[in-house]
C-alpha cells in the first residue's frame, strides 16, 4: 500500500513539473509542432472544442462529456483492476500463510517467497500490477487535458456554473466533493473485504482523498471538474459492477 502512495505521488509531482517546465502559454493550432502537442495536446483540445460547439460553445460541460467518454473507454481496464482487486483479497489468508512460512529475511528464503507468492498470483490468476495500470493511462490524458486548457483561449477563459475554467476554484466546492467521492469509491470498494480490515488500507482510505483535494484546490477548476465526474462515474462503477461480483462470489461460495 506504501508503494501505491508513493505511486500516486509520484506522478502528481510529475504533473506538476510538466506543468511548470512546458510552454502552457502558447496557443496551440493545427500548425503547433512537436510530439506532444501535435498528438496529445492538439486533439485533447479539438475534442473539447468539438463537443463544446454542439451544446452552445459550453466548454464546461464539453469537458464533462468527455471524461465520460474517457471513463468508458477505461471501463474494461477498471473491470480488470476491481476483478484483480477482488481476487487479491480472496488469496489474503493463502498469501499470509506463505509470508509466514518464510519469514526469514536471509536472501535465499526472501527468493523461495517471491517464487511461492508468484506461484500463488499465477494460480489464482492474480496481477498485482493491475491495480497501477488505469492511474498511468490516465496521467497522460490529465497532462494532455491540463495543456488544452490553459493553451486553447476560449477554454481557459469559459465560466462554468460559479467559477472560470482556467482558474482554480475560488469557493474550495470542487476539491472537496472531488475528495470526497474518492473518499466514498474506496469506502465502497473495501465494504464487506479483507481489505477493509487492514490498518494500511484505512491510511489509504484517507490519503487518497486528501492527496487528490489538495491536487485539486491547486491546478484549474477544469481538472477538478474532471476528478468530480470522474470519480462520481467511478462511484457508479463500484456499485453496479463490483457489488454483483461480490455478490456471486458469495452465492458461488453458498452453493458449495
Amino acid at each position: 500500500m506504501r508503494k501505491k502512495i508513493l505511486l500516486l505521488a509520484t506522478l502528481i509531482g510529475l504533473l506538476a513539473l510538466l506543468s511548470g517546465c512546458t510552454d502552457i502559454n502558447t496557443p496551440i493550432d493545427e500548425n503547433t509542432e512537436g510530439f506532444w502537442a501535435e498528438y496529445f495536446v492538439y486533439p485533447m483540445s479539438m475534442l473539447i472544442t468539438y463537443f463544446a460547439e454542439l451544446f452552445g460553445e459550453n466548454y464546461g460541460l464539453s469537458i464533462v462529456i468527455v471524461t465520460i467518454i474517457i471513463r468508458l473507454v477505461l471501463l474494461p481496464l477498471n473491470v480488470k483492476q476491481l476483478k484483480s482487486s477482488k481476487a487479491m483479497q480472496d488469496i489474503q489468508p493463502e498469501l499470509k500463510e506463505i509470508q509466514k512460512k518464510y519469514s526469514s529475511k536471509d536472501a535465499n528464503t526472501q527468493q523461495k517467497l517471491q517464487q511461492e507468492t508468484m506461484a500463488l498470483f499465477q494460480k489464482h490468476g492474480v496481477n498485482p500490477l493491475a491495480g497501477c495500470l488505469p492511474i498511468f493511462i490516465q496521467m497522460p490524458v490529465l497532462i494532455a487535458i491540463y495543456h488544452a486548457i490553459m493553451r486553447t483561449e476560449a477554454i481557459k477563459h469559459h465560466e462554468f456554473l460559479w467559477f472560470q475554467l482556467g482558474e482554480s476554484d475560488p469557493y474550495y466546492i470542487l476539491p472537496l466533493i472531488a475528495g470526497g467521492a474518492t473518499f466514498l469509491q474506496q469506502k465502497l470498494m473495501m465494504a464487506g473485504s479483507p481489505a477493509g480490515q487492514n490498518p494500511q488500507m484505512a491510511v489509504m482510505l484517507y490519503v487518497m482523498p486528501i492527496m487528490i483535494t489538495v491536487f485539486a484546490i491547486f491546478f484549474p477548476s477544469a481538472l477538478a471538474l474532471y476528478w468530480v465526474v470522474g470519480n462520481v462515474f467511478m462511484v457508479a462503477q463500484t456499485i453496479f459492477i463490483r457489488k454483483p461480483m461480490m455478490k456471486d462470489k458469495s452465492t458461488g461460495g453458498d452453493k458449495k
